[in-house]
This record gives structure tokens, sequence and C-alpha cells, in this order.
């Protein structure tokens, strides 16, 4: 599972709060890897059970306060044991390519549109992208953790080009 290790990644980058790697997911990390708030504060319940993540000590007794956890040795040499192994890329499944291909059994009705609206969410998450690379990548920022943020970036920009190239292509070979 790959969920206990995106909240990892988080937690090493800044100790946050449940609220906080929530609202960092929507961010940045749900580009490419989301989950619910209810997801990751299941998560976070486990990787303390586990050992591999604590709760900071309260700066001061607060009824309510909100937890904020930070990645313990366990928790670091797990995402690194994680990352350096290998696994297979996943095979694309996504909903569109199966509609399509039912299309072809009982009828184009409403394929247009759903290509057009799918066009539409992919040209904005391109622009999307293309902003936070222009805002966060300047030149002169070339670390290596930079380019290794930068290429995961970039995977998501090649991506929506991708997605809408072949949608326009797909809209121009069936008339829509």
């Amino acid at each position: 599972m790959s969920l206990p290790h995106a909240i990892l990644t988080a937690l090493l980058e800044k100790p946050s709060s449940g609220l906080e790697l929530t609202r960092r997911f929507d961010r940045s990390i749900g580009y490419f890897w989301s989950a619910t708030h209810q997801q990751i504060y299941r998560e976070l319940g486990r990787l303390e059970r586990d050992g591999l993540i604590r709760a900071l000590p309260a700066q001061a007794p607060a009824r309510g306060q909100k937890k904020e956890y930070e990645v313990l040795p366990d928790g670091r040499a797990e995402l690194a044991r994680w990352t350096a192994a290998p696994q297979d890329p996943k095979p694309l499944r996504d909903p569109l390519f199966l509609r399509l291909r039912s299309a072809a059994v009982v009828g184009t009705a409403g394929v247009d549109a759903e290509l057009h609206r799918h066009l539409d969410l992919h040209r904005r998450q391109l622009a999307t992208y293309e902003e936070i690379d222009r805002r966060d990548f300047p030149p002169e920022k070339n670390s290596e953790a930079d380019r290794l943020q930068h290429a995961v970036l970039r995977a998501g920009i090649d991506l929506e080009t991708f997605w809408v190239r072949w949608l326009e292509r797909t809209l121009d070979e069936l008339g829509g």
C-alpha cells in the first residue's frame, strides 16, 4: 500500500496534524495520490500503533487540541525500504476507455459530451500544473530534492498533455 508511504513522506517533509496533512494532500500529493480525510486519519492511527510515527507532545494542555505527528526512526527506515523496493508499473485502468468500448456496442449517445467534459478537465489540470511549474521551479531551484519533485510534476504535465492530445484526436476522428 502506498498511502502510508505518502503520509510518511509528507511527515518527513514537515511534522503535521491530520488536518494539515489533508490540506497538503489536496494541494500537492493529491495531484498524483489522493486520500480522503478519513483515510488519512485511519492511517495515522495505524502508523502510530505500528511505532512508525508519534504524536508530538502538546506545547500547552488544551482540550480538543489537534495532534501533530512526526516520523520515528522505524518509519524513516520503512520509507527507505519501500522507496528502494522494485515495483512493476500498474496497467492504466480508466473508466473512460471502458465507456468508449461499451459505446461501440450500445451506441454513442452522450459519449461526445463526456469526451468534451474530460478534455476541459484535462486542459484545466494541465494549466494548473504549468502554473505550478512556473511558480515553484525556477532554474536556480536545482537541488536533488528539487529535481525529484520537478520530475513528478513533469510527469503530471506529460500525462495531461497526452490526455489533451488523445481526446482532441479522438473527438476529431469521431466528428465531435
